[in-house]
């Protein structure tokens, strides 16, 4: 199942064409992985007290409509799966049934010095609502 999380655009993340800046749904969707892990239960402060850190390795994004001043948009975010270390997500960003941005991503799981640490069972545990397969 697919993760949910509203967004209303913002008229200072348009550009001068009223479309929101590429750039803009970058955070998008880190917004939406980060809204994701915590109703898993997974703050990124208490991941950092225990440790652990999730860091994007990896990002291909496909703009194939503009999303513009005034719309409320819902970004999808599913985990595609997990490696040793490693996790695959991906997210879309809609309006209405209207897909405008497409979005995978890979992120090694470290810790607070970058070196690659075993995927915690207990967050495979928690995200198995959102995982799907690819």
């Amino acid at each position: 199942m697919a993760h949910r999380l509203d967004i209303d655009v913002r008229f200072y993340e348009l550009d001068p064409y009223n479309h929101v800046n590429h750039a803009v749904y970058i955070q998008y969707f880190e917004t939406a992985r980060i809204a994701l892990l915590a109703d898993a239960g997974y703050t990124l402060q208490g991941m950092m007290e225990d440790g652990v850190l999730i860091l994007v390795t990896h990002i291909d994004t496909r703009f194939l409509k503009p999303a513009e001043g005034g719309d409320h948009l819902v970004v999808e975010t599913e985990v595609l799966g997990y490696t040793r270390v490693m996790t695959n997500w991906r997210q879309r960003l809609m309006r209405g049934d209207e897909v405008l941005v497409k979005q995978k991503l890979s992120a090694a799981v470290t810790n607070l010095d970058g070196h690659p640490l075993r995927f915690p069972r207990d967050m495979i545990e928690a995200l198995r609502p959102y995982r799907v397969s690819s």
